[in-house]
């Protein structure tokens, strides 16, 4: 089974890497739409191609979540690589902004038949093993932003390369996630028998998200993705090309493609190490404890963005002290993702049979998050620019905090509930 979850992890970054690669690609193709024969784009539309994708995640993640309780999460695992394929090839065919809509709403599509199915198959592998579940949250988080990221670094440069018809040869890493999943994976044990027992009715579903574990856990975990989606929705845009609007702001300055690269490099290595670092520490750490202190370092990476963005003029030893300060900020940020999502597995041992439809609540919880955040992100980077965003960030993060006290009292009635996970779990 170890085996199967490994290749289950590998596709998952794989087919991340192509959303990442599409999405900053499209930031880019947008950005310079005009030259490819379609109309000027500003921020606001960026924000609203990346909010049309997270809705088609948010209204389709449930379904295919309930479809991999009843059908086998193994299978349907396999719709999202296609759905993605197909909506890469679109988007190369396209400069008009209705149809480049449509290809978000196929590219949500694909990630929400993509990953309930894959977290349902990992919580069903993991139930009962504590120290498996932490490295196998953390993973997948971290195969997830590090394709992602990777995405990310790879697409100024590509695209700069070949242009649009980089949207083409993206399809062709869709087909090698499609092979990773069908013949690197097996059925985990227990799947076949999942399938066959009854499964939550529509009541039973509300009534477990209406729950005060769920609702506890939704604010914070949203307005989580809601501070990173932001970035994602925005920084390749904004950092593409100067903004004369905010002369004072460094980051406003424009950059090429070598240095948003390295950049993008930088920041993928450490939030990666932050991921393994606190993924390992679910048998040692409360969850509540970990998205405490992940809210805390990114509230300290607020603080570092902002001195770096007004670091003109200032001594070389300020700018390195910002950028460390950031540094250290996003590596303790790093560990709230996987924190949540060990907490929600928690939740999903109580339904068996329907670990998809559960773990389906990740992707609308990220979907809430990542629509909210591109949408306050276009609007805060044309009030202003970079320190609008991170103004937006800290508000978030702030946010997110509100209901962590409350959910932390409850965390130890949802490890009650659940025998299997008690052992080893700390009180820190």
């Amino acid at each position: 089974m170890e085996r199967s979850l490994r290749f289950v992890l590998l596709g998952t970054f794989t087919l991340r890497f192509s959303t990442g690669l599409t999405g900053a690609m499209l930031g880019l193709y947008l950005a310079d739409l005009p030259s490819h024969g379609g109309e000027p784009v500003d921020a606001t539309v960026v924000g609203l191609f990346a909010a049309i994708f997270y809705l088609s995640e948010l209204v389709l993640s449930p379904i295919f979540g309930v479809l991999s309780d009843r059908f086998g999460h193994h299978r349907v695992m396999l719709y999202g690589p296609i759905f993605g394929g197909i909506a890469v090839v679109l988007t190369g065919l396209t400069t008009s902004l209705p149809a480049l809509g449509a290809t978000r709403l196929l590219e949500g599509a694909s990630t929400a038949a993509s990953v309930p199915s894959i977290l349902g198959f990992i919580a069903l592998a993991t139930a009962g093993n504590e120290l498996l579940r932490g490295k196998a949250a953390a993973r997948f988080e971290g195969a997830t932003l590090a394709g992602l990221g990777v995405g990310f670094i790879v697409a100024p440069k590509l695209f700069e390369a070949i242009g649009p018809t980089a949207f083409f040869l993206n399809a062709a890493v869709y087909a090698i996630s499609f092979l990773i999943y069908r013949f690197g994976v097996s059925d985990p044990a227990g799947e076949t028998e999942a399938v066959a027992s009854p499964h939550v009715g529509v009541t039973r579903y509300v009534a477990l998200i209406r729950s005060s574990h769920v609702l506890l856990l939704a604010p914070t975990w949203i307005a989580l993705n809601a501070s990173i989606g932001l970035w994602f929705s925005q920084s390749l845009f904004q950092f593409s090309k100067p903004n004369p609007e905010f002369p004072d702001q460094v980051l406003m300055r424009g950059f090429d493609a070598n240095q948003i690269t390295l950049a993008a490099i930088a920041i993928a290595v450490v939030f990666g190490v932050g991921l393994l670092y606190w993924g390992n520490r679910f048998k040692s750490m409360r969850r509540t404890t970990i998205i405490l202190y992940g809210i805390a370092g990114g509230a300290v990476l607020v603080l570092g963005g902002l001195l770096a963005n007004h670091s003109a003029g200032l001594p070389a030893v300020i700018l390195v002290a910002a950028v460390l300060l950031a540094g250290a900020g996003l590596f303790v940020l790093a560990g709230a993702t996987p924190a949540a999502l060990g907490l929600l597995a928690d939740i999903s041992e109580r339904f068996p049979a329907d670990r998809g439809a559960i773990m389906g609540l990740y992707s609308v919880f990220l979907a809430i998050g990542q629509i909210a955040g591109a949408l306050i992100g276009g609007v805060a980077a044309d009030w202003r620019g970079i320190d609008g965003m991170l103004l937006a960030t800290f508000v978030l993060l702030g946010i997110a905090l509100v209901p962590l006290s409350r959910l932390r009292k409850q965390e130890h009635e949802i490890d009650a509930a659940n025998p299997a996970t008690e052992t080893g779990m700390a009180t820190a």
